[in-house]
């Protein structure tokens, strides 16, 4: 069982005097290592050895955003709201142009925002990779904590997966396919680092898109330094989303580099199916995705009566079935049964290499698909992305962590 606890936030002056201080002397920001000419210089992914950060001052923030106004809102979270703003010193203010940004902006009800606030900056703001959203900049001004990140046009996996309306279209298998490849890269890049580093927290909500549908995983406000050499788990209070977590970090405490693998195993089942992790709206029996489905990845013809309905039949079988079992492996129940995210990546690729052509669409009788709403989650933070349909009002449980050990 996740542990809920509750507490009394840190966002104290003296402690965020002290790390706000220490970040405006350790943090700089500089063209030749940020944004994409950070891509270009290590397309392989970087870690910084400081956070690589602009200070922004509060009044560019609330420019950027029109003070705050209502319609530039594009998601809501544990942390806060998130706001699309623009930033461009020589646009005039009443023109929106220049560098779109997403906007973070710590709620004064958030319990867990600092420990999250902190965490993006000490984690991805030292971290220069193609498929992990970039942390541009951070502004703390007496009792505002914000944060400021690349905006991604197509918003999280997890509405276009989910999400209803006619602004939301579904995404073909080729795209679930590119998805899952860059989302893999960004977990391989984290996980065989020089210091690698767990995630903690692997979602489609997580999973970004660009205008490209190329996939950045954010949110890092879980993040976590892996074990030692001599080690092979570290032990924390347990903290996630539930369906997502792993079952040895969900009954122990003992975080493992593979416990990420778990969720995305998770994720590929989702891309599958088109159904959520957790969804108590389906009948009993069928609330946990992955004990409900498994027994249908192990076999081509009941696979095929579970795929996502809104693929209408248009996906390469063969190619379907390998990203079944590349599923199952993830999905073990021994942290040491499950793959490398780096082999998970290469059996992507190879999928992906294939080059199958997908198959016409048949008509199917039965398919066990279900609600497609009321995920609950246990540790839901700010998207960075718009909002493409209405249901995010439901997710409104968080988990407050408890300091990890």
């Amino acid at each position: 069982m996740i542990i809920i606890t509750t507490g009394v936030s840190q966002t104290t002056s003296n402690t965020i005097s002290s790390v706000g201080s220490s970040l405006s002397r350790n943090s700089h920001f500089s063209a030749a290592s940020g944004g994409g000419s950070c891509y270009e210089a290590f397309p392989n992914g970087q870690i910084l050895p400081t956070p690589n950060l602009r200070i922004f001052t509060f009044p560019e923030l609330k420019n950027a955003t029109k003070n705050f106004r209502i319609d530039t809102v594009v998601g809501e979270g544990g942390f806060g709201k998130v706001f699309k703003g623009w930033l461009d010193e020589k646009t005039p203010s009443k023109s929106r142009s220049g560098s779109v940004i997403a906007i973070k902006r710590l709620s004064s009800e958030s319990l867990q925002g600092f420990q999250e606030w902190q965490s993006e900056v000490n984690f991805l703001g030292r971290l220069c990779h193609p498929n992990l959203v970039r942390l541009v900049g951070y502004c703390w001004e007496e009792n505002e904590l914000l944060l400021v990140y690349e905006f991604m046009q197509k918003g999280s996996l997890e509405n276009h997966l989910f999400g209803r309306g006619a602004v939301v279209q579904p995404l073909p298998w080729n795209i679930r396919l590119k998805i899952a490849i860059g989302a893999a890269r960004g977990l391989a890049f984290l996980h065989t680092s020089d210091k690698q580093v767990i995630y903690r927290d692997f979602k489609a909500s997580n999973i970004l898109l660009d205008g490209s549908y190329n996939a950045k995983i954010s949110d890092f406000g879980l993040a976590k330094l892996g074990p030692s050499a001599s080690q092979s788990h570290v032990t924390t209070r347990v903290m996630g989303t539930n369906g997502y977590a792993a079952p040895e970090y969900v009954a122990t405490g003992h975080l493992y580099v593979k416990s990420d693998v778990y969720g995305f195993g998770v994720v590929l089942v989702e891309m599958l199916t088109g159904l959520r992790a957790l969804d108590t709206n389906r009948p009993p029996g069928q609330h946990n995705l992955v004990e409900w489905i498994k027994p249908y990845l192990y076999y081509r013809r009941k696979l095929r009566s579970i795929m996502d309905s809104h693929l209408e039949g248009r996906y390469p079988a063969k190619a379907a079935f390998q990203t079944a079992q590349l599923a199952l492996k993830c999905l073990e129940s021994e942290p040491k049964s499950r793959p490398s995210m780096k082999e998970v990546l290469e059996t992507l690729l190879h999928i992906e290499s294939s080059k199958e052509k997908p198959r016409e669409p048949r008509n199917r009788s039965t398919n066990p698909r279900a609600h497609r709403h009321s995920q609950q989650p246990l540790h839901h933070r700010s998207p960075l992305h718009p909002k493409l349909d209405s249901y995010r009002a439901n997710h409104s449980s968080y988990l407050q962590g408890r300091p990890t050990a």
